[in-house]
């Protein structure tokens, strides 16, 4: 079972590679953010605290996603071929949650993609996707401190995942279709 981390800054593109990963490889793809979105619209207690976090910009407390993250993958392990795990996780602690979780289904993370992209593009694509869905979370205030809430939080992972032997990069500006061939090459090296 290959488990692999897509890991970048909010509007790296994330989302979009995970879908073309999961259709060319049968991997279930397991957005942190589609996750809490539905619980939200469904007005769930944990719904309801997601929110809270979320329009602040501020992470989901570590325990919350650690629960939500093992239903998902249980109720899907058996039909996936691998799992693409975006928006998760976003802290060391987070991480090694992560690792132990999957531990003890007997199984661990393969790798974890970095897609690097220059802040000032990061910025112009959430206002422009905020303008195009709706989301309420992509005006320019909110992702600012999203982006802080990133260095400060999330970024600390890329030293962590180095340091399991994990960790590879890919140039996430330019062609939707040359990133997810660089992808490619990292999935295609741990499958072989």
């Amino acid at each position: 079972m290959i488990n692999f981390v897509i890991f970048g800054a909010p509007g790296t593109g994330k989302g979009t590679q995970s879908a073309k990963i999961a259709e060319k490889y049968g991997f279930c793809h397991i957005s942190t953010g589609d996750v809490l979105r539905a619980e939200i619209r469904k007005d769930s207690e944990i719904g309801q605290l997601a929110k809270h976090f979320i329009d602040k910009g501020q992470l989901i407390p570590d325990d919350v996603m650690c629960d939500i993250l093992a239903r998902v993958y249980d109720a899907k392990k058996k039909e996936a071929k691998g799992f693409i795990f975006d928006g998760f996780p976003r802290t060391i602690p987070q991480a090694e949650a992560l690792k132990k979780m999957l531990a003890e289904r007997d199984t661990e993370v393969s790798a974890m993609v970095d897609l690097e992209v220059p802040e000032d593009e990061l910025i112009a694509r959430l206002v422009n996707r905020g303008r195009i869905s709706g989301r309420a979370d992509d005006n320019e205030a909110t992702i600012r401190e999203r982006l802080k809430v990133y260095h400060e939080q999330t970024q600390p992972l890329i030293e962590w995942y180095k340091q399991e032997g994990l960790y590879h990069v890919v140039d996430g500006l330019g062609e939707i279709d040359r990133i997810f061939g660089d992808i490619c090459q990292v999935i295609d090296q741990i499958n072989a």
